[in-house]
């Protein structure tokens, strides 16, 4: 790897773990998902210090240039994020179908309850 991309992705995955921790600190970032940000930072830092596993990783999966590894292994994470963000979606959508029909439920018992009331 060249030294000038080496430099830059030492640098990228410094900035991103500095990142990650400064947000879970502001309280911007649970600690939940900084998780795969933070081994995201440290497998781009890992890469890019230690040249045979990238050429390693990079016969592996049959790439000839190391930026095609780089990039196969950034649409991986990518690919990994939005299906756990899929996950959760449809967690809090079933969530918040159940808390609307239990807020509907309560509405309904609490009207019902005043009428008697006025009734009585």
């Amino acid at each position: 790897m060249p030294p000038k991309i080496r430099i830059i992705a030492v640098a990228f995955s410094f900035l991103l773990v500095i990142y990650v921790f400064d947000l879970v600190r502001r309280r911007h970032l649970n600690e939940e998902y900084s998780v795969g940000w933070l081994v995201a930072g440290v497998s781009i830092f890992i890469l890019s210090i230690w040249q045979e596993l990238l050429d390693y990783m990079t016969s592996m999966i049959g790439a000839v240039l190391f930026t095609s590894t780089l990039l196969f292994f950034g649409l991986f994470f990518i690919i990994l994020i939005c299906l756990h963000f899929s996950i959760r979606i449809s967690a809090l959508t079933r969530q918040i179908n159940r808390m609307t029909q239990r807020q509907a439920l309560l509405t309904n018992d609490l009207y019902r309850k005043l009428r008697e009331m006025k009734k009585a």
